[in-house]
Protein backbone atom coordinates (compact mmCIF):
# COMPACT_ATOMS: atom_id res chain seq x y z
CA UNK A 1 0.00 0.00 0.00
CA UNK A 2 2.97 2.01 0.84
CA UNK A 3 4.58 1.63 -2.79
CA UNK A 4 1.60 2.32 -4.51
CA UNK A 5 0.57 6.16 -2.58
CA UNK A 6 4.47 6.91 -3.51
CA UNK A 7 4.37 5.77 -6.74
CA UNK A 8 0.88 7.97 -6.92
CA UNK A 9 2.69 10.70 -5.31
CA UNK A 10 5.72 10.33 -8.06
CA UNK A 11 3.23 10.67 -11.05
CA UNK A 12 1.63 13.43 -9.81
CA UNK A 13 4.50 15.65 -9.02
CA UNK A 14 5.95 14.04 -12.59
CA UNK A 15 8.50 12.36 -10.91
CA UNK A 16 9.29 9.23 -12.61
CA UNK A 17 11.46 8.15 -15.97
CA UNK A 18 8.35 8.51 -18.13
CA UNK A 19 7.77 11.89 -16.76
CA UNK A 20 10.99 13.74 -17.40
CA UNK A 21 10.94 17.46 -17.26
CA UNK A 22 12.22 19.04 -20.66
CA UNK A 23 13.14 22.01 -21.39
CA UNK A 24 11.68 24.52 -24.30
CA UNK A 25 14.09 25.31 -26.84
CA UNK A 26 13.53 28.60 -28.35
CA UNK A 27 15.26 29.21 -32.04
CA UNK A 28 16.33 33.16 -31.52
CA UNK A 29 16.07 35.33 -34.60
CA UNK A 30 19.29 35.27 -35.97
CA UNK A 31 21.41 37.55 -38.56
CA UNK A 32 20.48 35.37 -41.67
CA UNK A 33 17.02 34.04 -40.69
CA UNK A 34 16.04 37.73 -40.62
CA UNK A 35 18.08 38.29 -44.24
CA UNK A 36 15.67 35.62 -45.43
CA UNK A 37 12.67 36.49 -44.10
CA UNK A 38 12.84 40.11 -45.23
CA UNK A 39 14.02 39.10 -48.85
CA UNK A 40 10.92 37.10 -48.88
CA UNK A 41 9.08 39.45 -47.88
CA UNK A 42 10.45 42.26 -50.40
CA UNK A 43 9.90 39.60 -53.48
CA UNK A 44 6.20 39.38 -52.25
CA UNK A 45 5.51 42.96 -52.25
CA UNK A 46 7.70 43.28 -55.15
CA UNK A 47 5.31 40.71 -57.13
CA UNK A 48 2.45 42.30 -55.80
CA UNK A 49 2.88 45.59 -56.83
CA UNK A 50 4.06 44.62 -60.26
CA UNK A 51 0.80 42.62 -61.14
CA UNK A 52 -0.43 46.09 -59.71
CA UNK A 53 1.30 48.46 -61.76
CA UNK A 54 1.15 45.83 -65.28
CA UNK A 55 0.00 47.98 -68.30
CA UNK A 56 -2.93 45.46 -69.02
CA UNK A 57 -4.16 47.45 -72.16
CA UNK A 58 -7.27 45.72 -73.13
CA UNK A 59 -6.45 42.42 -72.00
CA UNK A 60 -8.40 41.00 -69.29
CA UNK A 61 -7.32 38.54 -66.89
CA UNK A 62 -10.04 36.10 -67.08
CA UNK A 63 -9.82 36.35 -71.24
CA UNK A 64 -6.48 35.81 -71.23
CA UNK A 65 -7.23 32.61 -68.73
CA UNK A 66 -9.94 30.79 -71.16
CA UNK A 67 -7.99 31.44 -73.60
CA UNK A 68 -4.91 30.04 -72.36
CA UNK A 69 -6.58 26.68 -71.92
CA UNK A 70 -8.16 26.88 -75.33
CA UNK A 71 -4.49 26.88 -76.73
CA UNK A 72 -3.78 23.83 -74.33
CA UNK A 73 -6.88 21.85 -75.86
CA UNK A 74 -5.81 22.96 -79.08
CA UNK A 75 -2.13 21.65 -78.94
CA UNK A 76 -2.69 18.68 -76.63
CA UNK A 77 -6.19 17.83 -77.91
CA UNK A 78 -5.91 17.96 -81.63
CA UNK A 79 -1.98 17.35 -82.92
CA UNK A 80 -1.33 17.66 -86.72
CA UNK A 81 1.21 17.74 -89.17
CA UNK A 82 0.89 20.58 -91.97
CA UNK A 83 4.06 21.91 -92.82
CA UNK A 84 6.36 18.63 -92.91
CA UNK A 85 5.93 14.89 -92.32
CA UNK A 86 5.83 12.88 -89.47
CA UNK A 87 9.71 11.04 -91.22
CA UNK A 88 10.71 14.78 -91.70
CA UNK A 89 9.85 15.28 -87.96
CA UNK A 90 11.64 12.40 -86.35
CA UNK A 91 14.83 13.48 -88.62
CA UNK A 92 14.59 16.79 -86.87
CA UNK A 93 14.11 15.12 -83.54
CA UNK A 94 17.61 12.86 -84.04
CA UNK A 95 19.11 16.00 -85.24
CA UNK A 96 18.51 17.57 -81.62
CA UNK A 97 19.08 14.88 -79.95
CA UNK A 98 22.22 14.31 -81.67
CA UNK A 99 23.04 18.16 -80.61
CA UNK A 100 22.39 16.93 -76.99
CA UNK A 101 24.40 13.47 -77.40
CA UNK A 102 27.61 15.61 -78.67
CA UNK A 103 27.62 18.19 -76.21
CA UNK A 104 26.80 15.85 -73.73
CA UNK A 105 30.01 13.34 -74.25
CA UNK A 106 32.72 16.15 -75.39
CA UNK A 107 32.02 17.76 -72.14
CA UNK A 108 32.10 14.22 -69.73
CA UNK A 109 35.26 13.22 -70.98
CA UNK A 110 37.33 16.52 -70.75
CA UNK A 111 34.87 16.89 -66.74
CA UNK A 112 36.05 13.55 -66.22
CA UNK A 113 39.83 14.62 -65.85
CA UNK A 114 39.34 18.08 -64.42
CA UNK A 115 37.00 16.79 -61.53
CA UNK A 116 39.81 14.10 -61.08
CA UNK A 117 42.21 17.61 -60.54
CA UNK A 118 39.25 19.06 -58.96
CA UNK A 119 38.15 16.63 -56.18
CA UNK A 120 40.40 17.74 -52.66
CA UNK A 121 41.13 14.26 -51.73
CA UNK A 122 43.09 13.35 -54.98
CA UNK A 123 44.43 16.71 -55.91
CA UNK A 124 46.40 19.89 -54.72
CA UNK A 125 44.11 21.94 -52.40
CA UNK A 126 45.51 24.87 -54.32
CA UNK A 127 44.59 23.19 -57.97
CA UNK A 128 40.88 22.06 -56.54
CA UNK A 129 40.46 25.51 -55.97
CA UNK A 130 41.35 26.60 -58.95
CA UNK A 131 39.30 24.22 -61.05
CA UNK A 132 36.07 25.21 -58.98
CA UNK A 133 36.41 28.81 -58.93
CA UNK A 134 36.58 28.50 -63.14
CA UNK A 135 34.21 26.23 -63.48
CA UNK A 136 31.91 28.64 -60.80
CA UNK A 137 32.30 31.35 -62.84
CA UNK A 138 31.56 29.22 -66.15
CA UNK A 139 28.26 28.10 -64.81
CA UNK A 140 27.20 31.36 -63.32
CA UNK A 141 26.68 32.51 -66.88
CA UNK A 142 23.63 31.11 -68.45
CA UNK A 143 24.05 28.42 -71.65
CA UNK A 144 21.88 30.59 -74.04
CA UNK A 145 24.71 33.37 -73.62
CA UNK A 146 27.90 31.18 -74.68
CA UNK A 147 26.29 30.07 -77.36
CA UNK A 148 25.67 33.83 -78.59
CA UNK A 149 29.29 34.81 -77.54
CA UNK A 150 30.81 31.63 -79.35
CA UNK A 151 28.19 32.59 -81.98
CA UNK A 152 29.84 35.82 -82.92
CA UNK A 153 33.25 33.95 -83.48
CA UNK A 154 31.89 31.16 -85.26
CA UNK A 155 28.53 32.35 -86.68
CA UNK A 156 25.02 31.87 -85.62
CA UNK A 157 24.49 27.70 -86.38
CA UNK A 158 25.42 24.55 -84.96
CA UNK A 159 29.02 25.00 -84.51
CA UNK A 160 28.43 27.79 -82.12
CA UNK A 161 25.55 25.70 -80.16
CA UNK A 162 28.03 22.95 -79.61
CA UNK A 163 30.78 25.02 -78.44
CA UNK A 164 28.71 27.29 -76.19
CA UNK A 165 26.79 23.76 -74.88
CA UNK A 166 29.72 21.86 -74.25
CA UNK A 167 31.38 24.79 -72.20
CA UNK A 168 28.64 25.33 -69.96
CA UNK A 169 28.24 20.99 -69.87
CA UNK A 170 32.11 21.68 -68.96
CA UNK A 171 32.01 23.07 -65.92
CA UNK A 172 28.39 21.62 -64.95
CA UNK A 173 29.98 18.04 -65.05
CA UNK A 174 33.41 18.89 -63.66
CA UNK A 175 31.40 19.92 -60.22
CA UNK A 176 29.69 17.05 -59.92
CA UNK A 177 32.23 14.91 -60.63
CA UNK A 178 34.24 16.06 -58.07
CA UNK A 179 31.89 16.03 -55.58
CA UNK A 180 31.52 12.40 -56.43
CA UNK A 181 35.01 11.46 -56.08
CA UNK A 182 35.31 13.43 -52.70
CA UNK A 183 32.91 11.10 -51.26
CA UNK A 184 34.96 8.17 -51.57
CA UNK A 185 36.48 7.34 -47.79
CA UNK A 186 39.54 8.64 -47.19
CA UNK A 187 40.86 5.92 -45.10
CA UNK A 188 40.58 3.86 -48.74
CA UNK A 189 42.94 5.85 -49.95
CA UNK A 190 45.17 5.73 -47.33
CA UNK A 191 45.22 2.17 -47.32
CA UNK A 192 45.90 1.82 -50.76
CA UNK A 193 48.62 4.20 -50.33
CA UNK A 194 50.22 1.96 -47.73
CA UNK A 195 50.32 -1.01 -50.12
CA UNK A 196 52.02 1.32 -52.39
CA UNK A 197 49.65 2.06 -55.41
CA UNK A 198 50.48 4.98 -57.47
CA UNK A 199 47.77 7.90 -58.09
CA UNK A 200 46.63 6.44 -61.64
CA UNK A 201 46.18 2.89 -59.47
CA UNK A 202 43.78 4.63 -56.84
CA UNK A 203 41.96 6.44 -59.48
CA UNK A 204 41.64 3.60 -61.49
CA UNK A 205 40.93 1.32 -59.04
CA UNK A 206 39.01 2.45 -56.38
CA UNK A 207 38.14 6.43 -57.68
CA UNK A 208 36.31 5.72 -60.25
CA UNK A 209 34.44 1.84 -59.92
CA UNK A 210 33.32 3.57 -56.31
CA UNK A 211 32.09 6.17 -58.50
CA UNK A 212 30.84 4.99 -60.74
CA UNK A 213 27.40 4.92 -60.46
CA UNK A 214 26.86 8.53 -59.37
CA UNK A 215 28.79 9.43 -62.50
CA UNK A 216 26.13 7.78 -64.43
CA UNK A 217 23.31 9.41 -62.85
CA UNK A 218 25.23 12.74 -63.47
CA UNK A 219 25.84 12.57 -66.96
CA UNK A 220 22.06 11.38 -68.19
CA UNK A 221 20.72 14.12 -65.77
CA UNK A 222 23.22 16.47 -67.93
CA UNK A 223 21.96 15.04 -71.37
CA UNK A 224 18.94 15.67 -70.74
CA UNK A 225 19.02 19.62 -70.02
CA UNK A 226 20.98 19.26 -72.56
CA UNK A 227 18.40 18.33 -74.93
CA UNK A 228 16.21 20.56 -73.72
CA UNK A 229 18.75 23.26 -74.32
CA UNK A 230 19.35 21.66 -77.92
CA UNK A 231 15.55 22.22 -78.53
CA UNK A 232 15.92 26.29 -77.24
CA UNK A 233 18.86 26.33 -79.42
CA UNK A 234 17.66 25.10 -82.67
CA UNK A 235 15.80 28.77 -82.63
CA UNK A 236 17.60 30.83 -80.89
CA UNK A 237 21.02 30.18 -82.76
CA UNK A 238 20.19 28.93 -85.46
CA UNK A 239 21.04 25.01 -84.30
CA UNK A 240 18.64 23.37 -86.25
CA UNK A 241 16.25 20.33 -85.47
CA UNK A 242 13.27 20.32 -83.81
CA UNK A 243 13.31 23.41 -81.99
CA UNK A 244 13.44 25.24 -85.06
CA UNK A 245 10.57 23.75 -86.77
CA UNK A 246 8.77 24.72 -83.17
CA UNK A 247 9.84 28.40 -83.14
CA UNK A 248 8.66 28.39 -87.02
CA UNK A 249 5.23 27.19 -86.04
CA UNK A 250 4.82 29.50 -82.92
CA UNK A 251 6.03 32.68 -84.65
CA UNK A 252 5.50 32.82 -88.09
CA UNK A 253 2.79 29.76 -88.91
CA UNK A 254 1.03 30.30 -85.60
CA UNK A 255 -0.09 26.63 -85.68
CA UNK A 256 -0.90 25.33 -82.12
CA UNK A 257 -2.31 21.70 -84.24
CA UNK A 258 2.11 21.21 -85.29
CA UNK A 259 3.04 22.54 -82.06
CA UNK A 260 1.23 19.48 -80.46
CA UNK A 261 3.01 17.26 -82.37
CA UNK A 262 6.56 18.33 -82.07
CA UNK A 263 5.69 18.54 -78.10
CA UNK A 264 4.40 14.77 -77.71
CA UNK A 265 7.65 13.71 -79.87
CA UNK A 266 9.71 15.59 -77.38
CA UNK A 267 7.89 14.21 -74.45
CA UNK A 268 8.59 10.83 -75.84
CA UNK A 269 12.06 10.76 -76.25
CA UNK A 270 12.65 12.47 -73.10
CA UNK A 271 10.38 9.42 -71.22
CA UNK A 272 13.07 7.05 -73.50
CA UNK A 273 15.83 8.96 -72.24
CA UNK A 274 14.55 8.33 -68.15
CA UNK A 275 13.77 4.87 -68.87
CA UNK A 276 17.50 4.07 -70.70
CA UNK A 277 19.27 5.94 -67.54
CA UNK A 278 17.20 3.42 -64.68
CA UNK A 279 18.15 0.71 -66.80
CA UNK A 280 21.99 1.39 -67.21
CA UNK A 281 22.14 2.22 -63.36
CA UNK A 282 20.17 -0.74 -62.50
CA UNK A 283 22.34 -2.97 -64.54
CA UNK A 284 25.63 -1.00 -63.31
CA UNK A 285 24.71 -1.90 -59.39
CA UNK A 286 23.81 -5.35 -60.22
Amino acid sequence: MAVDNQARSTLINGGGPSFQKERIKLRLMSKSRLAIRLTMLALAILTVVGFLTFDYRDVHLLKGIMSTFANFKTIFAQPQLAHFSLSEAIYQLLVTLSLGVLTTLIGAIIALFLGIFAAENLSNKKVSNVIKGFVALIRAVPTVLWVLIFAVSAGLGSVAAVIGMSFHSISYLTKAYSESFEELDAGTIEALEGCGASWWQIVCQAVLPSSLTSLISWTFIRFEINFGVSVAMGAAAGAGGIGYDMFMDSAFYYNLHEMGVITYLILVVAMLLEFMSLKIKNKVRS
